[in-house]
């Protein structure tokens, strides 16, 4: 019997908007129902908070913050907020509907993922909480409940019902709040005060459940987790699951470090960490097909949001005996759903009857409870969860659930494999008649396009022509050739006519156009040069500033741009500088000074020196006279010849 009609909410008007249609699922702060905007017309997804809980002021103000907190976060990964509002003793968010299933559904359902979709799914997921962190916001219960996978297969992020601001302390009056299996060991120590990082650490648990099908860390009660979680790492993945990479057991260490200062230090940064893991990896190990969780039987009350008091969570021993605090654990962590409120019903007087007629009103009674019961409860089932499944399994799961196999259409699919499900319709968990029919589309795996052959084509011609084939442009590279035109495809890595998924990239190397060497023109007269460098294709510019230089005479190109015996394109510049001849300088008097005066003044100047001492000037050490007299100007660089006497 469907559970969802003991709810007294389904079938009722929120806020003369609402119309709640059916119970989605039930945590421990709030029950999330599928219900209808009647104002707008669109289905979305209603989150009511427990009426006990309603009654709590701090409770309220943390639902209320979701609301203007999410509201803030624009991310394509986030499960959006459109309101907030409350109707007599029901506080609700009204919230995006994401018909598909969870990745609690998903690993109770498959158990250890293959590598490939464990990072698909974490990737989207860190995105998401980045999109927080850099907005100030921590999630603070991520976990496998709160991750959103659609039909479409799309990841969004949902719950930030702990959300927090990063610099804000919140007050829990000396509880923890949040689920067991995914606390930091910060969040247990030092309630309120925790960052970014505890979503890390979260997640680093999340990577791991999906790599092994199991958590790190399990106990006989939730004071034995929150014990391991204080005083034991997340051991690798590869040990449960022989053959998963190296590079999979280091992400999840640095995700999980019990030191938070050695954690990423927000899902950002370990966004970088994972897809630079991933680029380590070949496509055999991401694909590798992981031996199934040892149990995918799974207790959601122990996944719920709870209240942890903070006496469980100091850092401790173990008392040797924990039954009465075990005890005691289980009635003050766990937030229990509420009983539903049985509906008011009218009082009717009953005239006093005989026997017989008694009898005959309770058959006729019990014939109507029956009649109401078939009608809204015993014509209908739900659909199965069917993600992954083969599509003979589909078909199986459907008979024994009394419905039939409807349409069934086959689409590529870069997560799930080919033959396997990749949406119902209804969606899992849906209410549909017994014997009704269920669509199915069914993977065709990847979509496997050829690289086409794009020699010859201008770049942005190629570019397009990849894109129209389902195929991204990846690396430009530049190259001369003697046969392909400038800013045309000479290659493409993969070679045309590789097989490739759909959506990879294609690395291109484009013309530079056709090499030609650049003659030497330094020495030349500027109608020489010319002539010489159109000679070889090229064309010419002169620098407006002209240089100094000793070694040519004015008028001669004294530099060139590119440089002599370089490789240019037929049709670049070479840009000219001309010599305006070489610098004069001034020649200092030395005559009469000693040799050491005289040589240290003339080089000073910019002057070679050249002693000329003769038989009489052997032994002296005076400037009798100077190859270019003081006072007159020699080029810069020349030699300039003393006689000593």
């Amino acid at each position: 019997m469907d559970t969802t009609l003991q709810d007294p909410l389904v079938g009722q008007v929120l806020d003369r908007r609402y119309r709640v249609e059916a119970r989605i699922a039930v945590g421990g702060m709030a029950t999330v129902y599928r219900a209808v905007d009647t104002r707008l017309d669109r289905v979305l997804a209603l989150k009511v908070m427990h009426p006990a809980l309603a009654a709590d002021g701090t409770f309220v103000e943390r639902f209320i913050r979701e609301a203007k907190s999410v509201a803030r976060l624009a991310h394509p990964n986030v499960v959006q907020v459109f309101d907030q509002g409350t109707d007599g003793s029901y506080v609700y968010l009204a919230m995006e509907y994401v018909a598909g299933c969870t990745l609690r559904d998903v690993l109770r359902d498959r158990g250890a993922l293959q590598p490939r979709a464990a990072l698909d799914i974490l990737e989207p997921v860190l995105a998401a909480l980045g999109a927080a962190h850099r907005a100030g916001f921590v999630h603070r219960d991520m976990k496998p409940e709160n991750v959103l996978i659609g039909d479409d297969g799309r990841v969004k992020v949902a719950d930030f019902g702990l959300v927090r601001s990063v610099d804000t302390v919140t007050s829990t009056t000396g509880a923890v709040l949040g689920t067991v299996s995914y606390l930091a060991p910060e969040q247990i120590e030092q309630p309120g005060a925790a960052d970014a990082r505890v979503d890390v650490y979260a997640c680093g648990v999340v990577l791991y459940e999906m790599l092994t099908g199991e958590k790190p860390h399990d106990g006989d009660s939730p004071a034995v987790v929150l014990y391991k979680h204080l005083h034991e790492d997340v051991p690798p993945p590869s040990a449960v699951v022989p053959g998963l990479p190296y590079e999979l057991d280091e992400l999840v260490a640095s995700a999980t470090a019990r030191t938070p200062e050695v954690r990423p230090h927000d899902a950002v940064a370990l966004l970088g960490e994972t897809r630079r893991a991933r680029g380590a990896l070949s496509a055999d190990q991401l694909d590798a097909v992981p031996p199934q969780a040892l149990s995918t039987e799974h207790d959601n009350a122990d996944d719920r949001t709870s209240v942890i008091p903070r006496s469980l969570t100091v850092p401790r021993p173990l008392p040797v005996n924990e039954d009465e605090e075990q005890q005691q654990f289980h009635r003050t962590s766990r937030l229990e759903t509420p009983p539903p409120l049985p509906p008011r019903r009218r009082r009717v007087a009953v005239p006093r009857r005989g026997p017989l007629a008694i009898v005959v009103a309770v058959l006729l009674v019990l014939g109507v409870g029956a009649g109401v019961w078939y009608i809204n409860s015993g014509q209908f089932t739900q659909v199965p969860a069917l993600l992954t499944k083969t599509e003979a399994e589909a078909r199986d799961r459907l008979g024994e659930a009394g419905l039939d196999v409807g349409k069934v259409e086959r689409a590529y699919s870069d997560t799930v494999k080919r033959g396997r499900v990749i949406s119902t319709d209804p969606a899992a968990g849906s209410r549909i008649r017994d014997n009704g029919s269920v669509n199915l589309v069914v993977s065709r795996g990847p979509e496997v396009v050829k690289v086409p052959d794009l020699e010859g084509y201008r770049l942005d011609k190629a570019k397009a022509v990849l894109k129209s084939e389902g195929l991204e442009p990846g690396m430009v590279t530049r190259e001369f050739s003697d046969s392909v035109a400038k800013n045309a495809v000479i290659s493409t890595n993969p070679e045309a006519g590789t097989e490739r998924r759909s959506g990879s990239a294609v690395a291109l190397v484009v013309s530079k156009g056709i090499p030609v060497d650049v003659p030497d023109v330094t020495g030349e007269t500027l109608a020489d040069a010319r002539a010489e460098l159109e000679a070889a294709g090229l064309q010419v510019r002169v620098a407006t500033e002209q240089v100094n230089s000793s070694e040519y005479d004015k008028g001669e190109v004294a530099q060139q741009t590119p440089e002599a015996d370089s490789q240019a394109v037929r049709g670049d510049t070479v840009t000219l500088t001309l010599s305006k001849g070489p610098e004069m300088v001034e020649v200092p008097d030395v005559v009469g000074d000693s040799v050491g005066d005289a040589k240290a003044a003339l080089e000073a100047a910019g002057f070679e020196v050249d002693e000329d001492r003769g038989l009489l000037g052997l032994f002296g050490d005076t400037v009798k006279s100077q190859s270019v007299e003081g006072g007159q100007t020699a080029p810069k660089g020349s030699t300039i010849t003393i006689k000593i006497r």
